[in-house]
């Protein structure tokens, strides 16, 4: 009997952590890479060597779980029926982690890995991750950075697909732009 119940209000403790009491949108989205898996990944490295992806700096309107629409120079708005499954920097922060993991030889360190020496720390800003109306294309711009020794290196990485502005296209574009930003980003990290 006590299964049963809280099989049944398993629906319900969903909807209030994720929504509030709201209905949910039809649309949970989330980010996978599509660098190819290796069938193994064991590394070694001097920590000097490894990387750790830091989370990105982001602007407030992808400080929530919604999908920004730029509607002009100056006014920001929603795709409707689509929420991310995280916030937007979370999600490329995991993205990039694992796409430089599978394309590079670099040991590629969590930030929460505090004890361990975190090695170079890559940094920066994802400046654009949203729908752009005004050219129907998503658009993905991240600022890396790192430093070296006695130098800093910094590169603008950007991708955009085109998209009609809806849950059924921009997520799936998103992904695509988002996964063209983070092997051009492991492929500098990697030379």
């Amino acid at each position: 009997m006590m299964r049963i119940i809280a099989i049944a209000t398993l629906p319900l403790a969903l909807a209030a952590c994720l929504g509030g009491g709201r209905d949910l949108p039809p649309t949970l989205a989330t980010l996978t890479t599509s660098a190819a898996a290796p069938s193994a990944i064991e590394r070694v490295s001097a920590p000097s060597d490894a990387l750790t992806i830091e989370l990105p700096i982001v602007p407030q309107a992808l400080a929530v779980t919604r999908v920004p629409v730029q509607v002009g120079p100056t006014a920001i708005a929603y795709v409707e029926d689509v929420v991310w499954i995280d916030r937007p920097a979370t999600l490329f922060q995991q993205l990039l982690s694992e796409t430089v993991t599978r394309m590079t030889g670099r040991v590629v360190l969590d930030p929460r890995q505090a004890l361990l020496d975190p090695g170079t720390r890559v940094t920066g800003t994802l400046s654009h991750f949203g729908y752009h109306a005004d050219t129907g294309e998503v658009v993905v711009i991240y600022d890396a950075a790192f430093a070296t020794g006695d130098r800093v290196q910094n590169r603008r990485f950007e991708a955009r697909r085109p998209a009609d502005g809806t849950a059924a296209t921009v997520p799936y574009a998103l992904n695509d732009a988002a996964n063209e930003v983070a092997a051009q980003v492991a492929a500098w990290l990697g030379s």
